[in-house]
């Protein structure tokens, strides 16, 4: 007698990790290494009217460590922007990978009008009125002519657009700054405004533009700031 066939296996459904979808591009947002102290009465060199200091030594070590750990990670362009302490803190992942660092003016900080070359800093350590409106409203321009929300949503978010369309299927390094990431963010998710403000010197948060929608991959990265730096790769001050 002729024996039943065995049935065939269940189907298994397992687990995978994301890939990015084709025709979209990924967004590494790095903030640039820690930047020189604001000192009382000597206020950070200007550039188009915002604050333009370099990186402080710590700085150095930490965007030499940032570039360590995105020099195997398969970027394709980077970019920065007009202020130095990016394109300071894109300098051995430039050279790393052979490539040149695009400039792209509006992924700049936001403008904090009066309070530009280091007054912030000092306002924010003397718990001024105006900085604790500004946190409870989520918005920059409660400072004296500081730019306003909704022209510093817009300059970013073309900025994100030029780099999309100009770099379809691949991994762009952008080296920026912090209240720029987190506005990035915030758009992405639909956050409040400040949600997402607060990330560290040298952190990697990480976006992948597709036609329809921003997926917020991860933000504040900052494992490789406790990395032993590969060998042969020097830490200098």
């Amino acid at each position: 007698m002729p024996t039943s066939p065995e049935p065939p296996p269940p189907w298994e459904y397992h687990q995978h990790r994301f890939q990015a979808p084709p025709g979209t591009t990924e967004i590494l947002l790095i903030r640039h290494g820690e930047s020189e102290p604001a000192i009382e009465d000597r206020p950070f060199a200007l550039i188009d009217g915002q604050g333009d200091p370099a990186l402080s030594p710590e700085g150095r070590i930490q965007a030499q460590r940032v570039c360590a750990r995105l020099a195997g990670q398969g970027v394709d362009a980077i970019y920065v922007t007009s202020l130095r302490r990016t394109a300071e803190s894109a300098e051995s992942l430039a050279r790393a990978l052979g490539l040149d660092c695009l400039v792209e003016p509006d992924l700049r900080e936001v403008f904090l009008g009066e309070w530009e070359g280091g007054i912030f800093r000092k306002k924010i350590a003397d718990r001024d009125p105006i900085t604790l409106r500004m946190f409870e409203e989520q918005r920059w321009d409660v400072i004296p002519g500081a730019e306003p929300a909704d022209v510093f949503a817009r300059r970013l978010r073309g900025a994100v657009e030029r780099m999309a369309a100009a770099h379809v299927d691949q991994k762009v390094a952008v080296f920026t700054h912090g209240a720029a990431i987190g506005e990035l963010m915030a758009q992405a998710t639909g956050s409040e405004p400040f949600a997402f403000t607060g990330a560290d010197n040298a952190s990697v948060s990480h976006l992948v533009i597709t036609p329809q929608k921003w997926i917020v991959r991860r933000f504040n990265d900052t494992a490789h700031l406790d990395w032993p730096l590969p060998e042969g790769l020097e830490l200098h001050q």
